[in-house]
């Protein structure tokens, strides 16, 4: 809990930095975890470069990208009831999604070989029902943040399937 509350006081005097931060470490989580459960490397073998690069692309990227996102959506539509978050969901899903799949994928891609059709087609499957109980249940501030823990396990997938051999 004391964990919780010091993550909560950050976030409020600190908002953007602390949600890019947290998009950067989950993802690099995402990606321990594919290389040590998944693939179970084991520390000796473990390419502390490859997480260092989903890091990176949490910070540099998608923690920018989607809480600024997040943002912009919460001025467009404000509210929390559920014709909200269901609006919300359709434009995230409808607009903002394919957008950033289109830039986020071949970046990917382009840094581990990523195949864009496996990932879309595996996360068109579970995004939109996140994104609805994220609009719905979830304040704007902790959005990116729960967003980023159910992409722990994307993450994971991705990083196992960019490093398959």
């Amino acid at each position: 809990m004391a964990l919780w509350r010091a993550y909560q006081r950050a976030l409020a005097v600190h908002p953007w930095k602390v949600q890019v931060l947290t998009a950067g470490s989950l993802m690099g989580l995402g990606d321990i975890i594919s290389q040590q459960l998944v693939e179970r490397r084991g520390l000796q073998e473990h390419q502390t470069g490859r997480t260092l690069t989903m890091v990176s692309l949490g910070c540099g990227f998608v923690g920018p990208v989607v809480g600024g996102w997040y943002k912009v959506l919460d001025q467009l539509i404000p509210g929390t009831t559920k014709v909200d978050a269901l609006k919300k969901m359709l434009l995230d899903q409808g607009v903002f999604a394919p957008c950033f799949l289109g830039c986020f994928l071949p970046l990917i891609g382009t840094l581990n070989g990523l195949s864009a059709q496996d990932n879309w087609a595996k996360l068109r499957r579970l995004w939109p029902a996140v994104q609805l109980a994220n609009f719905y249940l979830v304040p704007l501030h902790y959005r990116l943040a729960v967003v980023q823990c159910v992409a722990v396990i994307w993450n994971s997938y991705l990083s196992w399937k960019a490093h398959q051999r």
